[in-house]
Protein backbone atom coordinates (compact mmCIF):
# COMPACT_ATOMS: atom_id res chain seq x y z
CA UNK A 1 0.00 0.00 0.00
CA UNK A 2 0.93 3.62 -0.48
CA UNK A 3 -0.01 6.58 1.68
CA UNK A 4 -0.07 10.12 0.33
CA UNK A 5 -0.01 13.12 2.62
CA UNK A 6 -0.56 16.59 1.23
CA UNK A 7 0.43 19.86 2.83
CA UNK A 8 0.77 23.52 1.95
CA UNK A 9 -2.81 24.56 1.37
CA UNK A 10 -4.36 27.60 2.95
CA UNK A 11 -5.89 31.02 2.42
CA UNK A 12 -4.16 33.48 0.12
CA UNK A 13 -5.09 36.70 -1.59
CA UNK A 14 -5.47 36.89 -5.33
CA UNK A 15 -2.08 37.24 -6.97
CA UNK A 16 -0.35 35.32 -4.21
CA UNK A 17 1.45 32.01 -4.28
CA UNK A 18 1.28 28.67 -2.55
CA UNK A 19 3.36 25.53 -2.81
CA UNK A 20 1.64 22.22 -2.25
CA UNK A 21 3.61 19.15 -1.28
CA UNK A 22 2.63 15.51 -1.36
CA UNK A 23 4.80 12.94 0.35
CA UNK A 24 4.38 9.28 -0.46
CA UNK A 25 5.23 6.43 1.87
CA UNK A 26 4.90 2.69 1.72
CA UNK A 27 5.46 0.70 -1.47
CA UNK A 28 6.65 3.74 -3.39
CA UNK A 29 8.55 1.81 -6.06
CA UNK A 30 5.24 1.49 -7.84
CA UNK A 31 4.74 5.24 -8.22
CA UNK A 32 5.49 5.90 -11.85
CA UNK A 33 3.02 8.74 -12.14
CA UNK A 34 2.27 11.42 -9.57
CA UNK A 35 -0.21 14.18 -10.15
CA UNK A 36 -2.60 16.78 -8.87
CA UNK A 37 -6.32 17.16 -9.28
CA UNK A 38 -8.67 19.75 -7.82
CA UNK A 39 -12.34 19.89 -7.04
CA UNK A 40 -14.23 23.10 -6.47
CA UNK A 41 -17.47 23.11 -4.54
CA UNK A 42 -20.27 21.78 -6.71
CA UNK A 43 -17.97 20.89 -9.60
CA UNK A 44 -16.37 17.73 -10.91
CA UNK A 45 -12.81 16.81 -10.09
CA UNK A 46 -10.43 18.43 -12.57
CA UNK A 47 -6.97 17.32 -13.67
CA UNK A 48 -4.31 19.91 -12.90
CA UNK A 49 -0.94 18.37 -13.72
CA UNK A 50 1.11 15.22 -13.51
CA UNK A 51 4.72 14.21 -13.75
CA UNK A 52 6.18 10.82 -14.62
CA UNK A 53 9.27 9.25 -13.11
CA UNK A 54 11.21 10.49 -16.14
CA UNK A 55 10.48 14.11 -15.31
CA UNK A 56 8.15 14.67 -18.23
CA UNK A 57 4.96 16.46 -17.30
CA UNK A 58 1.62 17.59 -18.65
CA UNK A 59 -0.85 20.18 -17.47
CA UNK A 60 -4.60 20.25 -17.55
CA UNK A 61 -6.69 23.35 -18.05
CA UNK A 62 -5.23 26.23 -20.03
CA UNK A 63 -6.05 28.43 -17.06
CA UNK A 64 -3.19 26.96 -14.99
CA UNK A 65 -0.55 26.82 -17.69
CA UNK A 66 2.14 29.38 -17.05
CA UNK A 67 1.02 29.86 -13.45
CA UNK A 68 1.34 26.37 -11.96
CA UNK A 69 4.48 24.24 -12.03
CA UNK A 70 4.70 20.60 -11.03
CA UNK A 71 7.96 19.11 -9.85
CA UNK A 72 9.04 15.91 -8.27
CA UNK A 73 11.81 14.61 -6.03
CA UNK A 74 12.04 10.90 -6.68
CA UNK A 75 14.55 10.39 -3.88
CA UNK A 76 12.04 11.81 -1.41
CA UNK A 77 8.98 10.32 -3.11
CA UNK A 78 7.47 13.77 -3.08
CA UNK A 79 5.64 15.77 -5.69
CA UNK A 80 5.13 19.52 -5.54
CA UNK A 81 2.77 22.00 -7.11
CA UNK A 82 3.98 25.59 -7.18
CA UNK A 83 1.02 27.88 -7.76
CA UNK A 84 1.66 31.49 -8.65
CA UNK A 85 -0.62 34.40 -9.49
CA UNK A 86 -3.50 32.62 -7.81
CA UNK A 87 -7.02 33.59 -8.76
CA UNK A 88 -10.33 33.15 -6.90
CA UNK A 89 -11.32 30.51 -9.46
CA UNK A 90 -8.38 28.39 -8.25
CA UNK A 91 -10.24 27.88 -4.97
CA UNK A 92 -10.72 24.14 -4.51
CA UNK A 93 -9.65 21.09 -2.62
CA UNK A 94 -6.43 19.88 -4.20
CA UNK A 95 -5.75 16.17 -4.29
CA UNK A 96 -2.49 14.39 -4.82
CA UNK A 97 -2.60 11.11 -6.71
CA UNK A 98 -0.10 8.43 -7.58
CA UNK A 99 -0.02 5.26 -9.58
CA UNK A 100 1.85 2.85 -11.79
CA UNK A 101 0.07 3.72 -15.04
CA UNK A 102 1.81 5.42 -17.94
CA UNK A 103 -1.23 7.63 -18.27
CA UNK A 104 -1.88 10.63 -16.08
CA UNK A 105 -4.70 12.83 -17.25
CA UNK A 106 -7.58 10.76 -15.89
CA UNK A 107 -8.58 9.69 -12.41
CA UNK A 108 -8.56 6.07 -13.55
CA UNK A 109 -4.82 6.33 -14.18
CA UNK A 110 -4.18 6.53 -10.43
CA UNK A 111 -4.23 3.91 -7.71
CA UNK A 112 -3.71 6.07 -4.64
CA UNK A 113 -5.13 9.37 -3.45
CA UNK A 114 -4.36 11.81 -0.69
CA UNK A 115 -6.97 13.24 1.63
CA UNK A 116 -6.93 16.64 -0.06
CA UNK A 117 -5.83 20.08 1.02
CA UNK A 118 -7.99 23.19 0.81
CA UNK A 119 -6.79 26.16 -1.20
CA UNK A 120 -8.83 29.32 -0.86
CA UNK A 121 -8.05 32.43 -2.87
CA UNK A 122 -9.73 35.64 -1.79
CA UNK A 123 -10.40 38.50 -4.18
Amino acid sequence: QVQLVESGGGLVQAGGSLRLSCAASGRTFRLYTMGWFRQALGKEREFVACMWWSGDSIYGADSVKGRFTISRDNAKNTVYLQMNDLKPEDTAVYYCAAGSSSGGRWSKDYDYWGQGTQVTVSS
